[in-house]
Parts: C-alpha cells; sequence; structure tokens
C-alpha cells in the first residue's frame, strides 16, 4: 500500500524542558504508517533554519519518503507543548514557513502513483481534494476538534474517511456524523478520547473502546489512531478490526514520550 501524507509539519517544543521533537499530523501519520509496513511519503514545506534540517532527517530515517519536502526561507513550524501531569496540552503554534504552503504542479502529479492521500485542518491542501478525488485516489482528512468549521460541508464531498475528534459518544455526535456521511463520505470515524472511538458506515454505528496502557504522554495519539485505521483499511479490514488497530496503534503511542 503506497500512502502520500500532504501539509503540516512543526516542532514539537516542550516548554518545560526545551527539547524540540519532529510532529504535525500529516508527518505522524506518515511516520506511524511506516511503521506498519506501509510505503508512505510526505510533502510540505520546512525552513531554512536547524529545525528544518532535523525534520528533514528525521523522516528520512523513519522510512517516509521526503523527496517533495521543499525549503523555503524562513522559520520551520512549531508548536509549544505544556504538560499537565501525562496530559499533553498543546499552547502558541508559530506556522512559519508552512503559512504560505501549496502544492506544486510537480507535487500533484507525484500523488497519483499513491493509493490514498491524507492531510489535516491545518494543512493548507484542501483545495486539491476535488483534484485528488478526479485522480482516483482515496482520501482521509483531520478535522479535528474543528467541528463548526466551514470544511466539514464544503470539503467532504471529496473525502472518503473523515476524521473527528470529541469527547462522547451523545446524540450530537451521531447526528454530525451521519450529516457528513450523506455527503459522500464512505465511511465517518470520532476519535472520543478516553470514551474510545465511533465509526459510521450510513447503516451502522460501531463502537470500540481503548487499549488499557500506562499513559506517558498522549501527545501523537489521534494521528496514530488515525494511521492505524487508514492501514487497516487498505488491507480490507472490518470497521470493527479498523477500530481496533487504531486502538491499538494509539496505545502504542501514548505509552513513550513525544510524537514518535
Amino acid at each position: 500500500m503506497r500512502i502520500v501524507a500532504v501539509g503540516d509539519n512543526c516542532m514539537d517544543v516542550y516548554q518545560s524542558t526545551g527539547k524540540a521533537y519532529p510532529g504535525g499530523n500529516a508527518v505522524n501519520v506518515a511516520v506511524y504508517l511506516a511503521e506498519l509496513g506501509a510505503d508512505t511519503a510526505y510533502i510540505g514545506w520546512v525552513g531554512t533554519d536547524r529545525y528544518g534540517e532535523t525534520m528533514v532527517q528525521a523522516i528520512q530515517e523513519k522510512g517516509v519518503d521526503a523527496s517533495r519536502v521543499s525549503v523555503k526561507e524562513g522559520r520551520t513550524a512549531v508548536t509549544f507543548v505544556e504538560m499537565a501531569g501525562n496530559e499533553r496540552k498543546l499552547g502558541d503554534y508559530e506556522e512559519g514557513v508552512m503559512a504560505g504552503f501549496s502544492l506544486s504542479p510537480e507535487d500533484l502529479r507525484f500523488t497519483e502513483s499513491f493509493h490514498l492521500v491524507h492531510s489535516a485542518i491545518w494543512g493548507h491542501a484542501d483545495a486539491c481534494f476535488a483534484y485528488f478525488k478526479e485522480k482516483g485516489l482515496l482520501t482521509s482528512f483531520d478535522f479535528a476538534d474543528k467541528l463548526d468549521h466551514e470544511l466539514l460541508t464544503t470539503l467532504t464531498p471529496y473525502v472518503d474517511y473523515p476524521f473527528l475528534s470529541y469527547t462522547q459518544d451523545d446524540g450530537y455526535i451521531r447526528g454530525l456524523m451521519k450529516k457528513i456521511k450523506d455527503r459522500g463520505a464512505k465511511l465517518v470515524v470520532a476519535t472520543l478520547g478516553e470514551n474510545g472511538s465511533l465509526a459510521y458506515d450510513g447503516k451502522t454505528f460501531y463502537k470500540h473502546g481503548i487499549v488499557e496502557v500506562e499513559v506517558v504522554d498522549t501527545l501523537g495519539a489521534g494521528d496514530s489512531f488515525i494511521a492505524g485505521f487508514i492501514y487497516g483499511v487498505l488491507k480490507g479490514f472490518s470497521v470493527e478490526a479498523c477500530l481496533e488497530q487504531g486502538a491499538q496503534r494509539a496505545a502504542k503511542t501514548i505509552s513513550y514520550f513525544a510524537a514518535w
């Protein structure tokens, strides 16, 4: 299976220690899928600073194709992370060169050799999803917890596997998932934190719990769930097995420090 992730990368800077680790939704999903054995690539921009060098080197070391990562004059994106116990809280986000990110014609042609393309709400790639669908690619997109964002209306007709982040299984999230499914998605998925996950295929809601582990750092949990779920989809797993695959991958991620 071949997956290309497009859009946001950032260095996660832990304010308590000053240490910085590579991350960002698209990068994380590509790395986690590579760890599962998929052939993955990442398209994005980094700056001309040391963080840019660190990002590219780290991605390559994880076996992700970084040939379409462009170095632009300026600063690599940074997210400041605070820890409250073992729960991570995202602070200020400095987008750096990624603020101007767009896919070049060469980038778009590069994506055409993949089975699935993934991006997220901070990835600046939403304008290309009609193109991806026109070329026959499967698509996934992380809307995170931005459940009132206009992209939930305008983009979802071009997203096969939209991912949402919420807190519990209730009428609100089920109603929203139904609306999104009606716009054309193959399957809508919501992660619910400690309450597990929920998927909807247009007929049935599938609910799954979490995998109990000792939590060290929750950073990257949602991204790793997405990677596990996508892996299951492309392997032809059942919905229940895809949810389990996502839960297992998330449990692995939260058992160590930083995203990967």
